[in-house]
C-alpha cells in the first residue's frame, strides 16, 4: 500500500506498550515516570502532522490492539505504528519464584500474538491506513533477573531453576522479536530495526534502565533516529522542511 506523497499534513497513531509511552525509571525518585524525551515526542518535532499516542503502560497487545479499531475510527490516521511483544511475552514472576517446578504460561501464547498483528495489519490495510511494525529493543538479562526478584535471594535462585539460564530471558523475548518479523514479511508490511539500531552499538546495555528492559532516554533517541533513518530516503514527504 502506497503513502500519499501529496498531502500536507499526516495522521499518525502509535499503539504500544510503556516503552511507546516513554516510561523509564527514575533512579533518583525510585519510581518510574513518562519522560519528556521519548521517541514518540522526538518524533512529533520531525514529522509532518500530528502523533496520536495511544500507548499505555502494562499493554499486551491484545489490550492495545483491543482499543485500536475505535482509535482509527475517531483519528482517520494515514500511519499506524505498531509496538508489542515486551509485556506479552513476560511471565508472572512472583508465581514462578513461589512455584519453580510447575508450567508458566506467558501473558500472550506465541501463537495468538502473531494471529492479533496479521488480523490488525489485514483490517488496517483494508481501511487504507499503512501499519508500520517496530521491532523489540534488546533487553539486559541480568538487570531484569534481579529486577523481577526484588533482591530476594530464594526467589532469585528459584527464578533461575525454572528458567535454566539467565540468557533464556533473552532468548524469550528474541522469539517474540522474530514473530514480528515473521508477520512482516508474510503480510508484506513495513517493519524499522529497532533492535538492530540498540546493538550497533557496543554499549547498548547502557541504553536500559535499571530493570532492564526500558530504554532509557539515550535508548530513547537511538529509537527516533532510527525511524528517521528510515523515513528520509524513500518518505522524506513525510518530514517537516
Amino acid at each position: 500500500m502506497m503513502i500519499d506523497a501529496f498531502k500536507s499534513e499526516y495522521t499518525f497513531i502509535v499503539s504500544g506498550d510503556s516503552i511507546s509511552k516513554g516510561v523509564v525509571y527514575d533512579e533518583a525518585r525510585e519510581r518510574y515516570a513518562v519522560t519528556e524525551n521519548n521517541y514518540v515526542t522526538l518524533l512529533q518535532r520531525a514529522l509532518k502532522g500530528i502523533i496520536y499516542n495511544a500507548s499505555k503502560f502494562g499493554n499486551t497487545i491484545v489490550k492495545g490492539l483491543g482499543r485500536l479499531p475505535r482509535e482509527v475510527e475517531s483519528r482517520n490516521p494515514d500511519i499506524v505504528v505498531i509496538e508489542f511483544g515486551g509485556n506479552d511475552c513476560d511471565f508472572n514472576w512472583p508465581e514462578v519464584a513461589q512455584n519453580p517446578r510447575f508450567d508458566h504460561p506467558p501473558q500472550t501464547d506465541y501463537a495468538l500474538f502473531q494471529k492479533l498483528l496479521t488480523e490488525t495489519i489485514g483490517d488496517l490495510n483494508a481501511k487504507g491506513v499503512v501499519p508500520v511494525l517496530l521491532t523489540l529493543p534488546p533487553l539486559d538479562a541480568e538487570k531484569y533477573l534481579n529486577w523481577i526478584s526484588h533482591g530476594d535471594g530464594e526467589a532469585r535462585k528459584n527464578i533461575l531453576q525454572w528458567l535454566g539460564s539467565v540468557t533464556k530471558i533473552y532468548w524469550w523475548q528474541e522469539r517474540y522479536n522474530a514473530a514480528i518479523l515473521k508477520v512482516a514479511e508474510e503480510t508484506g508490511t513495513r517493519w524499522i530495526d529497532v533492535r538492530g539500531a540498540f546493538l550497533e552499538h557496543p554499549d547498548f546495555l547502557n541504553m536500559i534502565c535499571v530493570d532492564g528492559i526500558h530504554p532509557n532516554e539515550r535508548g530513547h533517541k537511538v529509537i527516533a533516529e532510527k525511524i528517521l533513518e528510515y523515513i528520509a530516503p524513500s518518505y522524506s514527504f513525510l518530514l517537516k522542511a
